[in-house]
């Protein structure tokens, strides 16, 4: 696979307010590239993140694509990237689960980031670019009590692998990367129910680390094993 110089890339970091995707914003600027920060906490994205234009908005809405993509020609001059770090989490079984956790759960890990590649993706074709989705490792071992959460996931998952091969004429890479359970603190702020005992998680900074590289070496999968291996 070709090798990507980060240094001058243009790239979009949404979810750059939590403790992975600021870690990912971070590495990327130390290593040259001009991001946007998207959220929808301004005052963590501007705390957080490196110093770098910020677009506020919520994943969910339809029209967040188009901030982006208006944010990323006026600061940016175009796009050559996008991490989509943003996400939620529930537990419990399904028949426990709210009709309304459940379509919260779709609509910021499936429909949010489907809504926001549709309108940045004339922008990553006209520069040859990529895309990276944080889905998990329960895209490929769903787990008892998190039915919600492992669908959308696997969804999420489902989504990069049919892009990938709608974008290869394009020459757009798309990036599914599954890590298993990180130290992100994300399971705490859970919309619904409680986690089950899980081990402890791996640290971000270690898995952000992962996520650049790949994006540097110029790949499209990141699987959970990779993780456990160091890469």
């Amino acid at each position: 696979m070709p090798q990507r110089d980060l240094a001058d890339l243009r790239v979009a970091v949404v979810g750059a307010s939590g403790a992975l995707g600021s870690r990912i914003a971070h590495q990327l600027a130390d290593q040259g590239a001009r991001l946007l920060l998207v959220g929808r906490d301004e005052q963590r994205l501007r705390d957080g993140g490196p110093d770098a234009p910020v677009v506020v908005a919520d994943l969910v809405d339809a029209g967040a694509g188009d901030l982006v993509a208006d944010a990323a020609r006026e600061h940016l001059g175009g796009l050559d990237g996008v991490v989509n770090a943003a996400g939620v989490a529930a537990f419990g079984s399904l028949v426990d689960t709210p009709d309304e956790v459940i379509e919260e759960v779709f609509a910021t890990n499936v429909i949010g980031p489907a809504f926001l590649l549709r309108r940045l993706l004339p922008l990553l074709q006209e520069s040859q670019g990529f895309v990276v989705n944080l889905s998990a490792v329960l895209a490929e071992r769903p787990m008892a009590g998190m039915g919600a959460y492992s669908a959308s996931k696997a969804a999420l998952t489902a989504l990069d692998r049919a892009l990938a091969g709608e974008l290869r004429r394009a020459k757009v890479q798309v990036l599914d990367v599954r890590p298993p359970h990180t130290e992100t603190g994300l399971v705490d702020r859970a919309i619904h129910g409680q986690a089950p005992r899980l081990p402890q998680g791996l640290e971000p900074g270690v898995v952000a680390d992962l996520i650049v590289r790949a994006i540097a070496d110029g790949e499209t999968d990141l699987a959970s094993d990779r993780f456990s291996s160091g890469g």
